[in-house]
């Protein structure tokens, strides 16, 4: 499959009715492929590889073709996968910990040591006896000198550089000449060559920069021309009156989308190659069918989308991120789509499920590999200090609908939610005749338009959500 072979907005394009789409998927779900082969999975734990990367949004399957290959083509795509964050740390934290950033304590990315190290799937997998390892971005504002707890091997990153950055090397912070990218591609493949020898199963966790800002490419694709982009419908969306102050006052432009899209994407021509490396480690040591693999986004990135050009923003591209799992000796490895709302709090509870370990009663997520779905999503931003727009905000988000509140709080200096909590704005989109979310359909909605849409019920559940 050439990288030419893909259309502008990715080989999937952007679903505009997705559970239409996902109604006429005739295909088995990740659930019953994984079932049909438990008996085998449970007599040999898997080893586990989750590959995450830093502000990647959908529609970037022009420069991942190694990537789907092995982990779409040969593995299960959730086409609706989530971050119940959009910000790097609060997301990470959530794959680690399988909980809302509410409950796990890292609302923002100035406080990395509110995380509860005990509830983290490496203790967990640690203590089973899994040999552990971590390479690339850990958690923002995470100390350098710092160990990453419950990881056997590490190297850790310092923020973002792309080039001769600095690295806590196992408890060594010292400066690594060379690509980024490919530096971290190396050192996890060190950590997957031990295997060789010792024969314990393992988790590594492999976390490039990219494609994060500055999205600098590595030289070899610094001028590789990507394919044409005419922006979509929210990028060009002329009137924002409906939106939040934010919103409205946002000034990013189609050239400034065009311009992050084409950076993002060579940049990721680099991971592509750092997992196509990875999968033909696996299949030299002879370990590609019982390794389960996650690859996904920390978060999704806006493309000058309703103006706005970042994350933290609830609207779908900041949200909605690539969300691949493959395991082919738990049967999910000949390419099926799995129609279900998943988000990066499912990934510690699948991990442990998958080793055979007992869930934990702190998950707010749920195992992939069961028979679980569930009908909407929380997922939830916190404005760090006070003052200045975005408010901090919650939604409620199914397939069809998206029900957003924006409140009066943010996180001090110690990263804990303050604020008198008062409701400040209130967005509602119907996704599957709105899906670039032109429409706030509560702008100038009578009591009787909202009961018809339904928000007094929607707004109850997002309270439930966030209470619980």
């Amino acid at each position: 499959m050439s990288r030419n072979d893909q259309s502008d907005l990715g080989r999937r394009g952007f679903l505009a009715g997705a559970t239409a789409v996902a109604a006429a998927t005739a295909v088995p779900t990740l659930a019953t492929r994984a079932a049909a082969a438990a008996p085998d999975a449970a007599a040999n734990r898997p080893n586990i590889l989750v590959i995450l990367t830093d502000d990647q949004p959908l529609h970037t399957e022009w420069a991942t073709p190694n990537t789907l290959s092995w982990l779409v083509d040969g593995g299960v795509e959730f086409r609706q996968g989530h971050v119940a964050t959009p910000l790097c740390a609060p997301s990470r934290s959530s794959i680690f910990s399988g909980r809302h950033a509410r409950h796990h304590g890292v609302r923002d990315n100035s406080s990395p040591y509110n995380l509860d190290q005990s509830t983290t799937v490496q203790r967990h997998l640690q203590q089973a006896g899994y040999r552990t390892g971590l390479f690339g971005k850990y958690l923002n504002a995470w100390s350098n000198k710092d160990i990453p707890p419950h990881f056997d091997e590490w190297l850790l990153s310092a923020p973002v550089t792309y080039n001769d950055g600095t690295y806590n090397d196992n408890g060594t912070v010292r400066t690594i000449d060379g690509y980024s990218t490919s530096v971290i591609r190396d050192r996890a493949l060190r950590f997957l060559d031990k295997s060789a020898t010792d024969h314990r199963p393992w988790f590594a966790f492999v976390a490039p920069k990219a494609p994060h800002g500055p999205n600098t490419p590595e030289p070899k694709y610094a001028d590789t021309p990507v394919p044409a982009w005419n922006g979509r419908p929210s990028v060009t969306e002329e009137d924002r009156g409906d939106k939040p102050e934010y919103i409205r006052n946002a000034t990013r432009t189609l050239a400034d989308g065009r311009t992050v899209r084409r950076n993002q994407l060579r940049t990721l021509l680099s991971v592509d190659d750092a997992v196509k490396a990875l999968h033909d480690k696996l299949a030299t040591l002879g370990q590609l069918d019982n390794t389960l693999v996650f690859y996904l986004g920390d978060n999704g990135y806006s493309w000058s989308d309703h103006g706005w050009g970042a994350k933290s923003v609830p609207y779908r591209p900041a949200v909605e991120v690539p969300f691949y799992v493959s395991w082919p000796a738990g049967g999910l490895g000949s390419g099926t789509v799995d129609d279900r709302l998943a988000a990066n709090i499912d990934i510690a509870p699948t991990i442990l499920d998958a080793a055979g370990l007992a869930p934990s009663p702190l998950h707010d997520g749920q195992s992939l590999l069961g028979t679980a779905r569930r009908d909407h999503l929380l997922i939830e931003w916190w404005h760090r200090n006070p003052g200045d727009n975005p408010h901090t905000w919650s939604s409620y988000k199914s397939p069809t609908e998206q029900y957003i509140e924006y409140y009066a709080l943010h996180t001090d200096s110690a990263g804990q939610e303050v604020g008198t909590g008062e409701l400040q704005f209130r967005e509602y989109y119907d996704l599957v005749n709105d899906p670039y979310q032109l429409t706030n359909l509560l702008h100038g909605a009578t009591p009787a338009d909202e009961r018809r849409l339904g928000i007094p019920a929607l707004a109850a559940q997002l309270a439930a959500d966030r209470a619980a």
